[in-house]
């Protein structure tokens, strides 16, 4: 698949069948973030995978919006120094989106469908986890094969997307 073809078509997938990834493909989702580049090449991240159900249970409740998580293949919480800690630095939230965004695509290629949860509760993750308490999980990814194979090949909704012209500014605003 072409990069512009994956970001063309990738969806959000919420559904995911019982089967378990290959290690070859969980594999190459965790090369993707590993090898993205990152500010002054700091690569401030780690990469905490969840094949267990009863983790991914306990993990659906990390925030309202994270219970595709008990149904996840797989989920990889998304681990970095805290943002608001000395030393924290928003490039870390900025270099954990990019590796983010090259896992899900690198996902799709492979016919993995893939959605994130934002951690509202912190305690939450950190007991499930059991993630250092200088690091902040921020997101977890849930990955999968879709529960609908259309998802996989269903085209855009009219009007998704804003237009171009709605988001664009050239030169100034």
């Amino acid at each position: 698949m072409e990069t512009w073809e994956a970001v063309r078509t990738i969806r959000v997938v919420r559904r995911f069948r019982a089967d378990a990834l290959p290690a070859e493909v969980v594999e190459r989702i965790l090369h993707a973030g590993r090898r993205t580049a990152s500010s002054k090449n700091r690569q401030r991240w780690d990469f905490v995978t969840v094949t267990r159900p009863e983790t991914l249970e306990r993990l659906a409740r990390v925030g309202p919006y994270a219970g595709h998580l008990a149904g996840a293949a797989l989920a990889v919480a998304l681990v970095t120094p805290g943002p608001a800690r000395p030393g924290g630095s928003l490039s870390d939230v900025w270099d954990i989106g990019r590796a983010a965004q090259n896992m899900v695509l690198v996902a799709w290629e492979l016919g993995v469908g893939s959605v994130p949860a934002t951690v509202y509760e912190q305690e939450v993750a950190r007991v499930a986890l059991h993630y250092p308490d200088d690091r902040h999980c921020g997101w977890i990814l849930s990955f999968g094969y879709p529960s609908d194979p259309l998802d996989l090949t269903r085209p855009p909704e009219p009007g998704g997307r804003k237009s171009l012209d709605e988001v664009v500014h050239r030169e100034t605003w």
